[in-house]
């Protein structure tokens, strides 16, 4: 309890608006070891590429038991604060809804996200209101003051603007949400808006029309996460790999990682 206690206090003060928070999201545990070897103070973990490792799509299509078995892995792999993308909770009812943020604490977690979208459209904003309370309540009543992200996808899913957006996320401060998140939303003005209207650390999502991290500083934007982009990198390494071998039958994608085999082989035995 100490130690994640103290991890969790340190993930909380990596937040800042100033200097945010590069957050790098793992998809196992060897790829966790790699990005915390590359310097990352926090990791996130990606329900996308927690799926894809398994063979299955995004979506909750993965078991809740399966979600929290990566967040695990994860989190036993490594020695910095880890916070777990939980979806939309794993649950239809608010009761379910705290006990899998308890049993992602209980994972090693001391971060969790809990996302309004469900399939194509938008949790009721009463309904995920109260999910969001529960959340907070099992985060309480755990003693471990894990860091509560409530994100909006609003614009990610192109089902509301910014007058949604606003409500929501001031609706989810209001509940105790630490802070929000706003996947798809890239445009700096737009950005500084969200950040002024919740008071709380603004989480965005990185894309190409995102600007860099140095100009999002001051904008209010305190955490950029790179979400299942480093898994989708490397996926398509391993595709590119295997085309030039299937096509071509030569193997520079193969063989000229960055990494190389004994480099990796030491960041696994760390």
């Amino acid at each position: 309890m100490g130690d994640r206690h103290a991890q969790a206090l340190a993930f909380r003060a990596l937040h800042r608006a100033d200097q945010p928070l590069r957050l790098l999201n793992a998809w196992d545990a060897g790829s966790a070891k790699v990005l915390a070897a590359a310097g990352a103070p926090a990791l996130g973990t990606t329900s996308a590429g927690v799926a894809f490792a398994l063979g299955l799509p995004d979506g909750e299509r993965l078991s809740r038991d399966g979600m929290l078995a990566g967040v695990r892995s994860i989190a036993d792999a490594v020695a910095v604060p880890v916070s777990a993308d939980l979806e939309a909770g794993y649950a239809d009812t608010r009761s379910g809804v705290g006990e899998t943020v308890r049993l992602a604490l209980d994972a090693g977690a001391v971060g969790l996200n809990l996302e309004d979208g469900r399939g194509s459209s938008l949790t009721p904003l009463t309904e995920q209101v109260a999910r969001i309370k529960a959340a907070v309540e099992a985060v309480r009543a755990s003693g471990v003051p894990a860091f509560v992200n409530a994100r909006t996808d609003t614009f990610w899913l192109g089902a509301g603007g910014e007058d949604e957006t606003v409500a929501r996320l001031r609706a989810y401060v209001e509940a105790g949400a630490d802070g929000v998140f706003v996947p798809g939303a890239t445009d700096p003005e737009l950005l500084g808006r969200l950040a002024r209207a919740t008071h709380r650390p603004l989480n965005v999502l990185a894309a190409p029309a995102l600007p860099p991290v140095h100009e999002l500083a001051g904008l209010g934007v305190a955490r950029v996460s790179s979400g299942s982009g480093p898994a989708r990198a490397a996926l398509s390494a391993a595709y590119a790999a295997a085309r030039e071998l299937l096509d071509a039958g030569t193997y520079g994608a193969a063989t000229g990682s960055d990494l190389s085999y004994a480099e990796v082989n030491r960041i696994m035995s760390d």
